[in-house]
């Protein structure tokens, strides 16, 4: 019987981890640096839980959803909630008005939540 509760204890476990949820797009600004080239920054929230779930990654995507630059997030941010980071040097076409973000973690991969980002062309 003690072996059942401590399977229980552990399955539960797991399924907490697992309440972080999706990772979210909570601001983005956009810099138009030179012809073509853009700074993105953006702030992601997620219930970070430490190395095995966290969120690990954003996209920059163009309208037929090509990835146009990656974030790589190298490590979790369990006390820095939400937290801003930058990408610099993103070269987006010059037909492309409108590109979205993408954010994604280590358990749930890519979230199904897109932010909107309208690009002024100087």
């Amino acid at each position: 019987m003690k072996g059942l509760k401590v399977l229980a204890c552990v399955a539960g476990f797991t399924a907490c981890g697992l309440e972080a949820g999706q990772a979210e797009v909570v601001d983005a600004v956009v810099h138009q640096q030179g012809a073509g080239t853009y700074r993105f920054d953006v702030t992601l929230r997620h219930a970070d839980t430490g190395w095995d779930h966290y969120a690990n990654r954003w996209d920059v995507l163009g309208p037929d959803g090509e990835v146009l630059g990656t974030r790589i997030l190298h490590h979790p941010h369990v006390n820095e909630q939400p937290f801003t980071r930058s990408l610099s040097g993103v070269r987006i076409p010059a037909h492309v008005n409108q590109v979205w973000i993408r954010a994604s973690d280590s358990v749930h991969g890519d979230s199904e939540q897109l932010y909107p980002l309208t690009l002024e062309q100087k």
